[in-house]
């Protein structure tokens, strides 16, 4: 079995557009979409027609929650932004997104962590606004009860592969839009891939387990970078550009 699972597409259309021909030049059938699908200050509309009218299976993210959850008044720019562009039905779709899911009977999938879509499961924010890679014993708490050998999250937009005790494997396959981002809660701090490489990772089951290859496909930055310059978010159009916001 061979599939790619994306994350955190941000509604950077021309980014998933890059990976989803990657994943077809591998003749890679079944892709599965781990969520925080358009929140952004970029372009909704044709990322909705890839995700929603090809069908890709998915998870909600915790930016898709704000989408359908709260009013448009009390939305963060990063909603304000895109909501206009979704349709009735586009938003009906993220309503009928679930929290979490299995996919093909092998991989578990949900956004941050199954305890929460605003949680970093693979990494701790440290006071000093790092994330760093989290103690094994407490990503192995957080996979408690999980019985697939393959656990995907997204959220963080950090591309790492997590081997656990018993073996399995739990994976972020980074970015596909947004390789750059800051929070200010519960203090500030900030993470930038260093490259503005649409990443995806490719899984398949191989005799001695899941081989896991995290790809960072090349594609024109400059449209959306600008995009998110004329939006007002010069960092995340610094971060589109070139993998870094400052």
């Amino acid at each position: 079995m061979i599939f790619a699972a994306i994350a955190d597409v941000h509604g950077n259309y021309a980014a998933l557009e890059a990976v989803l021909a990657d994943i077809r030049k591998l003749g890679i059938e079944d892709i599965f979409n781990l969520g925080d699908c358009f929140s952004g200050p970029l372009d909704a509309g044709p990322t909705a027609r890839l995700l929603i009218d090809g069908g890709i299976p998915s998870v909600r993210g915790n930016h898709d929650r704000a989408l359908i959850e709260q009013p448009f008044d009390d939305m963060g720019p990063w909603e304000k932004t895109v909501y206009p562009q979704l349709s009735p039905s586009d938003l009906d779709w993220l309503k009928a997104l679930p929290f979490e899911m299995v996919f093909k009977d092998v991989a578990y999938c949900c956004h941050g962590s199954p305890k929460g879509d605003l949680d970093y499961w693979l990494e701790q924010l440290l006071p000093q606004g790092v994330l760093h890679l989290r103690a094994r014993a407490e990503i192995e708490a957080l996979a408690a009860g999980i019985e697939q050998p393959l656990m995907l999250c997204g959220h963080t937009h950090i591309a790492r592969t997590v081997q656990l005790s018993d073996g399995r494997l739990i994976v972020n396959p980074g970015s596909v839009g947004c390789p750059g981002w800051k929070d200010d809660e519960p203090f500030h701090h900030q993470v930038d891939a260093g490259h503005g490489l649409a990443a995806y990772a490719v899984l398949e089951e191989t005799a001695y387990g899941w081989q896991v290859s995290h790809r960072q496909i090349p594609y024109d930055t400059a449209p959306m970078a600008e995009l998110a310059r004329r939006n007002g978010m010069d960092r995340i159009g610094n971060a589109i550009a070139s993998g870094w916001q400052d």
